[in-house]
C-alpha cells in the first residue's frame, strides 16, 4: 500500500506513475472518480485546449473573472517552479499540507485500481486531475478553469460538461499521440466540445477550422470564432506591451492594455474576453469594463515572454514546439527588431528542433547560442542542437555551450545595455533557468 506521510512522499507518489497507457480512454478516469465519490460534480467549469496559448488564455480568463468578483480555481500544466502551481485558487497555489491530504485521499483508490484493472491503475496526469477535483470539491470556487493536458478527446479533464469551451490554436505537436495531420489533431481538440455548450475558437488553419466547425455544428454547440463573432487588433505596433481594441458580444471597440508580451497574446486575449463574457452572461452578472481592463493589465503568467531583468533586458519564453517558435519569431520581427537579440536555446529531443532552430535563426538580428539541460527524465532528453544546426543558414555564427549556465555567462559578457538576451525552448528548460533568476 502507498504510504504518504509528507510533501516529498506525495510528489514521489505522483511522479512515480506511468505517463501514458497504450490505449487512450476515459473509462479509467471515470471509474477513478466514481471510486472517489465523483468530486468533480456540482462545480462549474470552463474548459480550454490548444496547441499553444492555452495557458496564457487561462491566466487572462482567471484575471478577468477574479476582477469581476468571482472566486476562480485553475488547473494548468506544466508547472514552472513547483508542482503546486498547477492547482490554484485565485492565483494562489495549493499548500503543501493540502496537497498531501488530497494525495492521501487519492492513493488508496489508486492502489485498489492497480489491483482490479487489467491495464493497471491511473496515470500520473489522471492522478493530478483527481487530486485537483478532490481539492476543489472542498474549496467550492465559483468556477474552475481546466487547461487540457494533451489533445482534448481523451484528456483526463474531459469528464465534465463545461459552461463554455475554448480552442485557442491548432498546430503540430504531440503527433505520436494526436495524429500526423492538422485535421486529426483538430479532431482531438474538438473532443472538448459538448452538445449545446458554447465554444470559442481562435484563428485556426483552414483544415483545422473546418474540422472543428463541423464538430460544433453536429453537436449544436453555439460557435464564436475570432475574426467573425469577435475581433481584436493591436493598436500600438512595434511596442513590447500590447494595446488592443476588442469588438464582440457586449463590448464594442473597447480598448485594453495587456500585461503579457507577444503578438500572439492579442488573439489569446480575444478568446479570454469572449469566454469571460459568455460565462458572466450565463450567471446574469453585468460586464464591468473597468474590471476587465484591470484584469488584463494585471495578468501574470511565468515563462511566457517574461522579463526577468531590465538592464540588459533578459526575457524567458517557453516556445517549446514549432508553432510556439513561429509565434515567437513573429514577435521578435515586430517588437524587437531595433535591438540585437542573443538567444540561448535548449529543446527536448522529441520536438521538431531543427525546424524550430531554422525559424529563429532566419532573423538578421539573432545571435544563437545552443545548449542543453537535464530534461524531465531519461526518456525525454535534451536534443543535440549542435549537430542539428550544421545545415542551418544564419546571419551570425552559431555558438554552443556545454551547459546553459556557461552559455548565459558568455552571453552576458557579449550583450550591450541596448540589446536583449532571450532564453527559449523547452518549458522544462525555462523552469530550470527561472529558478536561477528567482534566487
Amino acid at each position: 500500500m502507498t504510504n504518504i506521510q509528507n510533501y516529498d512522499d506525495a510528489l514521489a507518489f505522483i511522479h512515480g506513475r506511468t505517463k501514458f497507457k497504450k490505449i487512450p480512454t476515459l473509462k479509467r478516469m471515470r471509474r477513478f472518480l466514481k471510486e472517489l465519490g465523483n468530486p468533480q460534480e456540482k462545480l462549474s467549469y470552463l474548459h480550454v485546449t490548444g496547441t499553444n496559448g492555452k495557458g496564457s488564455t487561462v491566466a487572462m480568463l482567471r484575471s478577468l473573472l477574479m476582477a469581476s468578483g468571482l472566486t476562480v480555481g485553475t488547473f494548468t500544466s506544466p508547472f514552472i517552479v513547483r508542482f503546486n502551481e498547477r492547482i490554484s485558487l485565485n492565483g494562489q497555489p495549493i499548500s503543501d499540507d493540502e496537497l498531501v491530504k488530497a494525495a492521501q485521499k487519492v492513493a488508496p483508490v489508486v492502489d485498489y485500481l492497480d489491483q482490479v484493472l487489467p491495464e493497471g491503475g491511473p496515470t500520473e496526469f489522471e492522478i493530478d486531475t483527481a487530486i485537483m477535483f478532490t481539492w476543489f470539491a472542498q474549496k467550492k470556487p465559483d468556477v474552475v478553469i481546466l487547461e487540457v493536458g494533451i489533445g482534448g478527446l481523451y484528456d483526463s479533464t474531459n469528464v465534465i460538461v463545461p459552461a463554455v469551451s475554448g480552442i485557442v490554436t491548432v498546430g503540430y505537436d504531440h503527433m505520436h499521440v494526436l495524429g500526423d495531420t492538422l485535421a486529426e489533431i483538430a479532431c482531438q481538440k474538438a473532443g472538448i466540445i459538448k452538445p449545446n455548450v458554447p465554444v470559442v475558437i481562435g484563428r485556426l488553419p483552414q483544415t483545422a477550422r473546418q474540422t472543428i466547425i463541423a464538430d460544433a455544428q453536429e453537436k449544436q454547440a453555439p460557435l464564436y470564432e475570432n475574426g467573425r463573432q469577435f475581433t481584436a487588433k493591436k493598436l500600438n505596433n512595434h511596442q513590447l506591451r500590447n494595446e488592443i481594441e476588442y469588438d464582440g458580444l457586449m463590448l464594442h471597440r473597447q480598448k485594453f492594455q495587456l500585461s503579457l508580451l507577444g503578438e500572439y497574446q492579442v488573439d489569446n486575449a480575444a478568446v479570454a474576453l469572449t469566454m469571460a463574457q459568455l460565462y458572466l452572461k450565463r450567471l446574469g452578472v453585468p460586464i464591468d469594463v473597468q474590471a476587465f481592463q484591470n484584469g488584463l493589465a494585471n495578468t501574470r503568467w511565468p515563462g511566457r515572454l517574461e522579463i526577468v531583468n531590465d538592464s540588459p533586458l533578459v526575457v524567458l519564453d517557453g516556445a517549446h514546439n514549432l508553432p510556439g517558435m513561429q509565434a515567437l519569431t513573429t514577435t521578435l520581427q515586430n517588437d524587437f527588431k531595433e535591438m540585437e537579440i542573443y538567444v540561448l536555446v535548449a529543446i527536448l529531443a522529441d520536438k521538431q528542433y531543427q525546424l524550430m532552430l531554422g525559424e529563429i535563426a532566419s532573423l538578421p538580428n539573432v545571435h544563437l547560442m545552443l545548449t542543453n539541460f537535464a530534461g524531465p527524465g531519461p526518456k525525454r532528453p535534451s536534443a543535440d542542437l549542435e549537430k542539428a544546426a550544421k545545415d542551418i543558414k544564419t546571419h551570425w555564427p552559431i555558438e554552443t555551450a556545454p551547459s546553459w549556465q556557461e552559455g548565459l555567462l558568455r552571453l552576458s559578457r557579449e550583450v550591450s545595455a541596448d540589446d536583449a538576451i532571450l532564453i527559449t525552448g523547452s518549458l522544462y528548460f525555462i523552469s530550470e533557468v527561472r529558478r536561477f533568476f528567482a534566487d
